[in-house]
């Protein structure tokens, strides 16, 4: 599985991830939401150089212009809740994808061991196609795998991209044992470590109750 780090390289996406780190500005949950979808556009363009491209001719008023597009036939999948901003973010640069939702939740169960729940899955047929994954917080990695597992029962992705706003190296690690080698995964910054409630440290806190409210 290869890796890229977004944050290494100088760009306007490192301003969107100072503005949901802060504290003194991510309470604005429009901004908050807005700057996840600007950071799921970056995301989606350079994910683009790395798709496939064959050249078109189109029709101008004035003659023929060619133009090379992309080939790949596009899946953008979410997991709900706090996934919503970011896949806003990759379909308005990927206008034409197909689209996929689930949902993935963290609980402990009667053995104390923390396992991953889908309940939910609406997708459409995936064999052959490219795969964009967006869940904005890789704590573990466990729902990242969990959401690939359920949406491989609808056919195998030429190609996978897994992505996420902020991961930990511990789910990188996990990722990359696990993953085969048609996965990308796509990180805007990678944080060193995970507090004893599974929450990315320093991160940014809980990314769906800052999108969207507090919940029960």
């Amino acid at each position: 599985m290869k890796v890229i780090n977004l944050s290494e390289q100088n760009s306007l996406l490192n301003e969107y991830l100072k503005e949901i780190r802060s504290v003194s500005i991510q309470g604005d949950s429009m901004r908050f939401r807005s700057n996840i979808e600007r950071i799921g556009e970056v995301m989606a363009m350079e994910m683009s150089k790395a798709l496939s491209y064959e050249t078109e001719a189109v029709q101008t008023p004035l003659g023929v212009a060619q133009v090379n597009v992309i080939q790949d036939k596009v899946v953008l999948a979410t997991v709900l809740r706090a996934g919503l901003p970011m896949h806003q973010g990759f379909l308005r640069m990927f206008d034409h994808a197909e689209n996929a939702f689930l949902s993935a939740y963290r609980r402990v169960n009667e053995k104390g061991e923390l396992e991953i729940v889908s309940e939910y899955l609406a997708a459409p047929k995936l064999d052959g196609k490219t795969l964009i994954l967006v869940d904005p917080m890789l704590a573990t990695g466990m729902s990242m795998d969990a959401a690939y597992q359920a949406l491989l029962t609808h056919g195998q992705p030429a190609h996978v991209h897994m992505c996420c706003t902020i991961g930990t190296v511990q789910a990188v690690e996990f990722l990359q044992s696990i993953m085969p080698e048609n996965v990308t995964l796509w990180c805007a910054a990678i944080d060193p470590k995970l507090n004893e409630k599974k929450y990315i440290v320093p991160g940014l806190g809980d990314a769906g109750d800052l999108c969207f409210g507090t919940k029960l």
